[in-house]
């Protein structure tokens, strides 16, 4: 019994940390993003050490916006192209959802958390891509520094 109680205890605690996001968080999804992971619904975790590009996400005061692949390039700009996926942020109860639509296809994400510097979905395959706030690459030693 004391196990059990222990137990629900401890579970009580993780769940009352987990981050509740709030509209005023959203701001911190706007930018440059570079996945690090995915992780399974079996536990295991694929690693992702280096990217050829990032997620841009822009994000309004209406809770739309857009998602975009970039790829950054060595004198710190980007290629970008003309895709792009429109977005629409739904608060529902305590879970936040990033509703995505294409000409091509429909689909849902639930945003688990959102800081200045990490990002992490869930999709309805129950995978979670964790991501990092990227920095810009200027690597070509012109002495410039990136804006």
């Amino acid at each position: 019994m004391k196990n059990l109680v222990g137990f629900l205890f401890v579970s009580l605690f993780f769940i009352s940390c987990q981050q509740k996001i709030k509209p005023e968080d959203l701001v911190n999804i706007n930018g440059y993003w570079e996945i690090e992971k995915v992780g399974f619904d079996k536990g295991e975790d694929k690693q992702y050490v280096m990217n050829e590009s990032y997620d841009y996400f822009e994000i309004w005061k209406n809770n739309d916006g857009f998602r975009k692949k970039v790829m950054p390039q060595l004198d710190g700009t980007f290629i970008v192209n003309d895709t792009y996926e429109n977005i629409k942020i739904r608060f529902k109860d305590d879970q936040v959802f990033m509703d995505y639509v294409t000409p091509y296809a429909k689909w849902t994400e639930e945003l688990i958390a959102v800081t200045e510097d990490k990002l992490v979905f869930k999709n309805q395959d129950e995978k979670e891509y964790h991501y990092k706030k990227a920095q810009k690459l200027n690597i070509l030693g012109d002495g410039k520094k990136i804006k």
